[in-house]
């Protein structure tokens, strides 16, 4: 699939929206939406860690969470997911384990992607389930939201 192709942009946006409202709440501006088949969507979240004081309140999570709940079942067999960043070891698990087949995302995370850029769980054979992988839609603004983030962090001697 392309990863200019206009659908995924379009809903790359609201991931994006997402994301700044994570930087607006001082969460690392992470986004994320999942799509029903039917182009319903059925969850939006952002970076929630410092507000709940979890670890696991990624972005991903919640929204897995999320479409769990709206679909009353684990398995998000029928779904795409759109995150602004390229999902970390725990988030590409519970991907895996929510069944879902498609993943979008934006920027490539070189410190603790686990789609492409450090490991490739998502399409690693020796796992019961592999997703379709999108990367890079968007990628720009999605790499900016969290340069300009963590600019402002260094200047304010956080993180």
């Amino acid at each position: 699939m392309n990863p200019h192709d206009p659908s995924h942009e379009h809903f790359m946006r609201f991931a994006l929206q997402e994301a700044q409202a994570a930087a607006e709440e001082n969460e690392v501006p992470v986004g994320a939406v999942i799509l029903h088949r039917d182009f319903r969507m059925i969850a939006s979240a952002h970076n929630q860690r410092e507000q709940l004081c979890d670890p696991t309140a990624h972005a991903e999570m919640i929204a897995i969470t999320q479409a769990a709940e709206a679909l009353h079942s684990w398995r998000l067999e029928h779904c795409v997911l759109y995150v602004t960043l390229e999902p970390c070891p725990m988030c590409a698990g519970a991907i895996l384990q929510a069944r879902i087949p498609t993943v979008v995302y934006g920027a490539a995370d070189p410190k603790a992607g686990a789609v492409a850029s450090l490991f490739s769980l998502l399409g690693d054979d020796r796992l019961n389930h592999r997703c379709e992988v999108i990367a890079g839609v968007l990628a720009e603004p999605c790499g900016a939201i969290l340069t300009e983030f963590f600019h402002r962090q260094r200047l304010l001697g956080k993180k």
